[in-house]
């Protein structure tokens, strides 16, 4: 067996051999009872990110914990399409090439693009892989697969025939570069340094009379039909009803009342632009506004402008419009101001709300159901506050725009006939027989260009890559699912559309849990980013550290309701459990010669120890149980860690190696029988989280013939397969644990004397113990041997009367610690050292908490900045009492 862990020559030939023994798969002929997942199906175009390995190592751990529970557990993977990205880079290599799209046309660009797919979209599955993530590899689905396809058609026209669909002219966000519509999520608000420009618009009829307004996007004053003030604002209720002339086009445009303006922004009076202005638009609807639409697809200005404007860029038309105000007199002001500007995350430019002709879903009447499915349990938010955020959204939600102006995705299923006539179908036959119904005759049609939103297909995905809308096997037994595992930012655009999809086309909600984990932010509490050069790159710790160590990090930091703050000294910390347990792995199956797994003690023959470390597994393996299902990480983790660290590895060993090396043949085989109990346990308690490294060492296990009859061991082929430990096949020893608690904390206790007065670990001290009876006198008697090494202690003298002169003292419940000094250290000495100690302590905590006394510094700091400076104060005052806790005990044998 290697010294140290090598992941490289691990990682590789584990995951092989879960594929070639099939280990991933689920099967519909299990009479076992199903556990679901789908996958979030991550972009074709996209590289394993570490939002990605937080998001699939849980999804992982759940579907290893409950096949080891003895589930039919389906892990369903796959990939979205990933519309406007995935064009985008295939036009990029078109670009390279001296190819453009439009050139080579629609066919011809597809099949260039699905030439792409199969060549290049598959380097994120290869990355699942390299993070141990096992999916039913066998039922992997794409978003624009055959099945997929039909079910996206299916419920288009289903949805169309119940009036769900419709085509209407409305706001939408358009990207002037790619020249399509684009969702929310595709939008990176930015916060901006600008300016605010004042005009006076002319009021109708009163010579001299004038109405400021302030705008930060002066082109699309061309578009303006009104003005809104407050009503109740006294200084305009005389002006309501009457007109304004627009500058520079002479339109004149009424003056309305609208609570939309806020008599504290600006003058109070507010520019109406409806077709260019998502809350404007708004207001036009109220007030029955003309909607003047001033861009064309490209952003520059159309028809309905001034022709000295038209075909201008909008930003040269800002610049000139500004000059043309200013030469008019009608320019105020010119103001510095912060805004939030729109821009489109993939082109880079300015998103521009455009009035035009969409494709919607009423997703109003679809949201009914589906916030009754949370509001009465059917499904439930993890952690539940995340419930108010998808209440708020679905209470107030607008029209879904699902159309956008693509090549590469689901085109839509409507044709139009000579007559602008709309036929909505699940293929073209279809359509042309409804055509021939329509028109008496057969007519070519046209079919939309359009393609559908990718959150559409997404939205499917519980059912769809199931089978529907075929009434599968699969779907029978595997929908609903289980849980479904995803970050905050698409509880809107994915969580929900599955939920409202899912109880429409299925009658059932798509899962019964939601579990939503925070961001994974840098050590310092910021968003990771290239442009600050703070990410973490997980294939790049999978290479240094091993994908153990990354996971095991992620899930011991997955607190629920909190980000993660993430650093490569962090995983270096894991990384280091994990070498932990090869090396204590590596110890016991060194002292396994002559191990005979036959061997079953009787209670009577186990020792305190041997009791104590029995019920330690019992209460890890509950808790650890516990806490994968109720989604509480981070506890699992640290309940794992805790245990084989803290007790497995620094008390019991410790406390069995004499028997180990002893020469009672039988102690012996006890010993080696409760170590690799205990030993085996840990490893399925700890295989969901730390896969490969489990797996190895199950293996060098079974190298040795290792099996235990009638408990959890090795007696499966791998791991993966074993059943996760039953704490109700592990026996509870109350008393036992009692006793060696109590004799943890006399070891504790002596060590911590030994830390006051600054004897090195491996100098040896007689000490004297007063217990409160002689009842605990007698366990620590019996337990002698155990404390003397522990402690590293020459001597233990037990009394019951007649305290040491000038000795150090501990009291813990039941005993007296007693460690004479004299002769060990000069106590007067010693005692000023301190007392200049706690002087220096003293002043750095006054300066640290004068900085966190001032308003400015908590004001101007970055959060990071004050959250250390808080760190460091709570730092100093341990330091300040643990050293004053010393002064009192050196002062008390002066």
């Amino acid at each position: 067996m290697d010294k140290a862990y090598n992941p490289k020559k691990v990682e590789e030939k584990w995951y092989a051999n879960w594929m070639e023994e099939g280990y991933y798969k689920a099967s519909t002929a299990s009479e076992k009872t199903p556990y679901t997942i789908v996958i979030p199906p991550p972009n074709v175009t996209g590289s394993l990110h570490i939002g990605h390995a937080l998001d699939y190592t849980i999804q992982d751990i759940l579907i290893r914990y409950k096949r080891m529970k003895g589930f039919d557990a389906l892990w369903v993977p796959g990939t979205d399409h990933a519309g406007i990205a995935t064009q985008m880079v295939v036009e990029r290599e078109l670009e390279k090439e001296g190819e453009s799209r439009i050139e080579m046309g629609r066919d011809k660009f597809l099949s260039r693009v699905w030439e792409w797919k199969e060549e290049s979209g598959g380097r994120i599955t290869t990355q699942l892989r390299r993070l141990g993530a096992m999916p039913d590899w066998d039922k992997e689905r794409f978003t624009m697969d055959e099945g997929l396809s039909q079910a996206v058609r299916q419920v288009f026209v289903e949805l169309y025939r119940q009036k769900l669909i419709y085509k209407d002219k409305r706001l939408v966000n358009w990207d002037p570069k790619l020249r399509t519509a684009v969702s929310d999520l595709e939008v990176e608000q930015r916060d901006m340094r600008g300016h605010l420009w004042h005009f006076k618009y002319p009021v109708l009829g009163s010579k001299g009379q004038y109405i400021t307004v302030a705008t930060t996007r002066p082109e699309t004053m061309l578009g303006d039909t009104a003005v809104a003030v407050h009503p109740e604002d006294a200084r305009y209720k005389h002006l309501v009803g009457e007109y304004a002339v627009l500058p520079l086009v002479k339109r004149e445009i009424p003056i309305v009342a609208d609570e939309y303006s806020d008599p504290e922004k600006g003058s109070g009076a507010v520019k109406i632009t409806p077709a260019h202005d998502f809350n404007d638009f708004e207001v036009g609807l109220r007030h029955e506004l003309p909607i003047i639409n001033i861009f064309d697809s490209t952003a520059h200005l159309n028809e309905n402008t001034p022709e000295a404007y038209r075909g201008m860029e909008r930003f040269e038309a800002r610049k000139r419009i500004i000059e043309d105000m200013d030469a008019l007199g009608l320019l105020v002001t010119i103001e510095d101001t912060d805004h939030t500007v729109p821009f489109g995350d993939r082109s880079g430019v300015v998103i521009e709300p455009w009035l035009t002709d969409q494709w919607y879903v009423d997703a109003k009447k679809l949201a009914v159901p589906a916030i009754e499915a949370v509001e009465d349990g059917r499904i439930k938010f993890v952690p539940k506050y995340w419930e108010n955020t998808y209440f708020e959204w679905l209470r107030n939600i607008e029209p879904w725009c699902i159309s956008r102006q693509l090549w590469w995705g689901h085109q839509i299923p409507a044709w139009y006939g000579p007559g602008g006539e709309v036929f909505v179908a699940l293929s073209e036959d279809e359509a042309l027989k409804l055509a021939r119904e329509h028109y008496g005759e057969d007519v070519p049609l046209t079919q939309d260009s359009d393609v559908l939103d990718t959150w559409f297909s997404s939205g499917l995905w519980p059912f769809s890559t199931l089978g529907w809308p075929e009434m599968t096997t699969e779907l029978k037994k595997y929908y609903p699912t289980d849980v479904l595992v995803t970050g905050f930012d698409i509880i809107f655009f994915w969580v929900a559309r599955m939920i409202m999809q899912g109880i429409k086309f299925m009658d059932d909600v798509p899962f019964k849990d939601v579990y939503i984990h925070g961001l994974i932010r840098d050590e310092k509490g910021q968003k990771m980013s290239k442009t600050k050069g703070n990410v973490i790159d997980p294939i790049d710790v999978i290479e240094e550290y091993g994908a153990d160590a990354l996971r095991f990090t992620l899930t011991a930091q997955c607190t629920q309701g909190r980000d993660i703050k993430l650093s490569m000294s962090v995983i270096q910390g894991y990384r280091n459990f994990i070498n932990k347990l090869w090396n204590a792995s590596r110890f016991l199956i060194m002292n396994l010669e002559g191990y005979n797994p036959d061997f079953t003690p009787s209670v009577e023959e186990l020792s305190t120890y041997d009791k104590w470390i029995l019920t330690e597994l019992n209460r890890t393996i509950t808790l650890v149980e516990e806490s994968f299902e109720e989604y509480e990480f981070d506890k699992a983790a640290g309940a794992i860690y805790q245990f084989f660290w803290a007790e497995y590895c620094d008390w019991y060993i410790e406390a069995v190696k004499p028997a180990l090396y002893g020469d009672d043949a039988r102690e012996k085989q006890k010993t080696r029988h409760i170590l690799v109990r205990v030993l085996t346990s840990s490893l399925q308690l700890l295989h969901p989280v730390s896969p490969f490294v489990t797996e190895e060492l199950y293996h060098k296990l079974r190298e040795f013939g290792v099996g235990l009859k009638g408990v959890d061991c090795v007696t499966t082929k791998s791991i993966v397969t074993s059943s996760f430990p039953d704490s109700e096949s592990v026996p509870v020893f109350k008393d036992a644990h009692k006793e060696f608690e109590f004799i943890k904390a006399i070891v504790a206790g002596v060590r911590n004397l030994r830390a006051v007065i600054g004897l090195h670990p491996s100098e040896k001290v007689s000490m004297t113990l007063i217990p409160e009876s002689s009842g605990i006198g007698k366990q620590i008697e019996s337990n002698r041997d155990f404390i003397l090494h522990s402690a590293s202690l020459s001597g233990l003298e037990l009394r019951y009367k007649g305290k040491p002169e000038k000795a150090v003292v501990q009291v813990i419940p039941g005993v007296e610690l007693f460690l004479p000094v004299e002769g060990l250290i000069d106590v007067e000495k010693e005692s000023e050292r301190i007392k200049k100690e706690i002087g220096k302590l003293a002043k750095d905590l006054e300066r640290t908490e004068k900085k966190l006394g001032s308003s400015e510094f908590l004001e101007r700091a970055p959060e990071d900045v004050v959250q250390k400076e808080r760190d460091k104060f709570d730092e100093l005052s341990f330091q300040r009492k643990k050293m004053e806790d010393v002064l009192q005990k050196l002062n008390e044998l002066i």
